[in-house]
Order: structure tokens, then C-alpha cells, then sequence
């Protein structure tokens, strides 16, 4: 018997964590990050809901910290167990939980100056470096399409998801009184056909029952012409008033694909190339392990490495290493555009650019992605006369825009159209990683497609004999 028990991701888009019981054996699927507000995150990021030694397996879709960020925190509590990935995630969540491991004692730094003068206890760090680095001897990997038996009776497969490089959806095999029985969680499901880099999201035959993600369940992307016509207006405005376009962009995918668009915007001509500044140090090595992996990317993007044509470089791109370089950006004169992690805006080098450019009306600020509530990103886009960054309130006069067709995951049309290709075979359907109401409209979708039965799980919440 199998049953799913829902820890994470439930009713929200942030930390991913699905527990798969089977045979008196626990899987987890992700293992991910709270993002949000940072003193519930941080104490809901701290209690594990279970005994890490309780774990026999997990098996990661890829490699965004609000699905693999806190692996190394499974293991500083004792988790010993392997960790199944495709190779690419497997690289970069080496880089990522590094960086995450970076951000963190920086942050618990700064909050424990404050605590130690109030006479409060100390916080301790989720985990340090030694953490990631026992968490990177047990990542076991293996390709799409390839299967491995996670836990007896229990077989895995990843199959492209599209999403970022090396993002996987899982497919577990298993019998069900006797009979085959296939459950397949989608992990971040990418744009069908609309990814500059990456192929599209790979249906999966025989499914019977599905889990599946939410983010934007509700609305549709704009065309990727809709998309290169704003990013022509922005740059065109900042060329004008000589000032900035600074972009929250995740260093993983967002940033790789942003380069994408202004490379090939600049080389059209219909605006002058202009400074382009990558300052995450993070995104630098992201975009390395990026070109280190060309078995994810489209076989239009593997002719152009074929012909020597890099597809994330072009003239005027400068990745920024130090901080020195990074904060020198802030006293060099427009027009220059800035991308800069981290993309909701909750740490990063992206704070201090933010704080130095947002009071001025002349720089734009350009959103390309979804904001998790009690985010900074989400005060941000909602409006908000100022907002707090490092303690300091900020006015926000600069103009603030978002592009959603940017984003990384499938908008309706996209889940809708991935449900729809993996046939009638499908009877029973989660909804999980979206809002509330985004879920209620993937429902609603799903419903229509014929599927008998659609669930919204709450955080917790165990549905028995899948």
C-alpha cells in the first residue's frame, strides 16, 4: 500500500516536501526551503516534521532551494540515506547549497548582533558548509529515462520536466494488489515550447495517479514577441535617461534565460547594446555547470555550442566576482542593467542594488517571476510606498514592472496541455506548489479533462492507499 503524506509546498509555492509511505518505508519527494517572512520561515525551516533516521530515500526534481534547500539540515539531523537526482541537479545543488549555507551564516550573523545586545539566545545556523558537504556524498544520480529501485518494490524514473537544467518529473512504479500502479509527481513543470534553452516538459505514459504543481494555475503567458517588446522598452528607457534596469532574477534558469533575450535583443538592433551586469557569484557558476551539461538544452541550443556560438555570452555581459566590484556598481552611471539574485528579493546582492536605486523614478525595477507571499519581492510588487531593507525603510519610487512570461514554470495552458498528453489513464490528480487560489483553478482544469478526482492538500494532511 502507498500513501502520500503532505508536508510542504501544500496551499503555497515554498518548501516542497512530499512523503511517500510505502511498504513500511518513507520517501521523500524535495526537500526544500520556506521562503516568506524571515522569522516564520526560519523557525518553520528548523523543525523537521519527522525523525530525519525515519527517511530511507529522497528523490529530488531539481535543483531550486525551495526543493532541495534543506537537504543538508535532513542531514546534520541524521539522514544518511541516498539522495536520487539526475547529474545536472546533482551539480547544481552543489553550488546552490554552498550558497544557501553562505547566506544563512550571514544572516544568523547579523540577526544575533541584535539578540546578543537584547540579551537573547543566539540562533544557530540551519546548517554550515561540513553539512552540504555530507550531503553531497550521498546524492546517487542517474539520467532521464533510466530506472532505479529506490526501496524494494519501489522503482523511480525521471523523465525532462523542462523547467530548469536537470529538472526532472518522477515517476514511481509499483504494485497495487498485484497490479502495476504508476504515481508521477511533476516536480516545476517548464513552458512547452517556449523555453529559450531547454526542451520542453516530457508526458509520461500509463499514469495513474498524479501529483502536480499549481503556480499558475489560473492565467496564461504572454508570447515570448510580447515579452522581447517590453524588455525593448525598458532598455530603451534606461538609454534615454541614462539610469538602471535592475532584475531579481534567480541564479539558476532565470538568469540563463534572461541573457538569452538581451543577447538576441541586442543583436537584432532595435536597441544599443548596453552593460550587462551579472552579480551573483552564484549565477557566474550556475551558468558554468549550465554549459557543462548540454544534454539538457534543445538541439537548437546544441548547434549553436556545435558552431562555437556560446549562447550565454555576448559583448558588454560582465559577470561581477567581489563585493568591492559589486558595490561600485552603484556609484557608475546608467544606462546599465543589473541582474542580481536572489529572485523573491529575501538575501543576496540584489538588497543593496535595490536599496541604492530604488528611491530614484528614473530606474525601473523588472520582476520575472512569481513572488511568495510575506516576500520582500511581493511588498514590492504590490506597491508598497516603502519597504524595510536592512533594517532601513526605503522609499520606492522607481517604476516597477512585471513579466511573468518569464518564469520557469507552465502558466494554465501549459498544465492543462501536459495533463491532457498523459491520457485517460489517469483517475486521481493533487494539487500542490500554488496559492490557494491558483490550485482551485488547476482543479477546476483538471476536473474538466475527465480526471475523477483532484485533491488540494493541506500541509500534513495523509491520503492512504494511493
Amino acid at each position: 500500500m502507498l500513501n502520500l503524506r503532505f508536508l510542504g509546498a501544500a496551499r503555497t509555492t515554498t518548501g516542497s516536501m512530499h512523503c511517500v509511505e510505502f511498504d513500511g518505508h518513507r520517501i521523500l519527494l524535495d526537500c526544500g526551503l520556506v521562503q516568506g517572512h524571515r522569522k516564520e520561515a526560519f523557525e518553520a525551516n528548523r523543525a523537521l516534521p519527522f525523525p530525519a533516521d525515519s527517511i530511507d530515500a529522497v528523490v529530488l526534481s531539481h535543483a531550486h532551494i525551495d526543493h532541495s534547500g534543506r537537504i543538508p539540515a535532513l542531514v546534520r539531523a541524521g539522514y544518511r540515506g541516498p539522495i536520487y537526482a539526475t547529474p545536472a541537479t546533482r551539480d547544481l545543488c552543489d553550488a546552490m547549497l554552498r550558497d544557501s549555507a553562505f547566506l544563512q551564516a550571514r544572516d544568523v550573523e547579523y540577526v544575533n548582533k541584535t539578540r546578543l545586545k537584547q540579551g537573547k539566545r543566539p540562533f544557530e545556523v540551519l546548517y554550515g558548509i561540513p553539512d552540504v558537504d555530507a550531503t553531497m556524498r550521498l546524492f546517487r544520480t542517474f539520467g532521464y529515462g533510466e530506472t532505479r529501485e529506490i526501496v524494494p518494490g519501489l522503482k523511480a524514473t525521471f523523465h525532462d520536466a523542462g523547467h530548469i537544467l536537470g529538472s526532472a518529473t518522477v515517476a514511481l512504479d509499483y504494485l497495487k494488489w498485484g497490479k502495476p500502479r504508476r504515481l508521477l509527481f511533476t516536480g516545476d513543470l517548464g513552458q512547452s515550447g517556449r523555453k529559450p534553452f531547454l526542451r520542453p516538459p516530457e508526458p509520461v505514459e500509463g499514469v495513474d495517479a498524479l501529483i502536480i504543481e499549481s503556480t499558475y494555475g489560473d492565467r496564461d503567458h504572454p508570447a515570448d514577441e510580447n515579452i522581447a517588446g517590453r524588455l525593448k522598452d525598458y532598455v530603451g528607457f534606461i538609454v534615454q535617461h541614462r539610469s538602471k534596469l535592475v532584475v531579481p532574477a534567480f541564479s539558476v534558469g532565470r538568469t540563463q534565460q534572461l541573457l538569452r533575450f538581451l543577447d538576441r535583443l541586442f543583436a537584432s538592433g532595435k536597441v544599443p547594446p548596453v552593460p550587462v551586469y551579472v552579480d551573483s557569484p552564484l549565477s557566474a557558476k550556475a551558468t558554468e555547470i549550465h554549459k557543462a551539461h548540454p544534454e539538457c538544452f534543445s538541439d537548437r541550443v546544441r548547434d549553436l555550442l556545435a558552431k562555437g556560438d556560446d549562447p550565454f555570452d555576448f559583448p558588454g555581459l560582465h559577470f561581477i566576482g567581489s563585493v568591492e566590484e559589486s558595490m561600485s556598481l552603484n556609484n557608475r552611471p546608467g544606462p546599465m542593467v543589473i541582474l542580481s539574485a536572489s529572485g523573491m528579493c529575501e538575501g543576496g546582492r540584489i538588497l543593496h542594488h535595490l536599496k541604492n536605486s530604488i528611491p530614484n523614478p528614473l530606474n525601473l525595477v523588472l520582476f520575472t517571476g512569481f513572488q511568495a507571499e510575506g516576500t520582500l519581492g511581493r511588498r514590492i510588487v504590490d506597491g508598497a510606498e516603502e519597504v524595510k531593507i536592512y533594517g532601513e525603510m526605503v522609499p520606492l519610487r522607481a517604476t516597477v514592472f512585471t513579466i511573468n512570461g518569464l518564469s520557469a514554470h507552465a502558466d494554465r495552458s501549459g498544465l492543462v496541455a501536459y495533463a491532457k498528453a498523459l491520457g485517460p489513464s489517469v483517475r486521481r490528480a493533487f494539487c500542490v506548489h500554488g496559492e490557494e487560489k491558483y490550485c482551485e483553478a488547476n482543479r477546476e482544469n483538471l476536473l474538466a479533462l475527465g480526471i475523477k478526482r483532484v485533491d488540494i492538500p493541506e500541509k500534513g494532511q495523509l491520503f492512504e492507499d494511493v
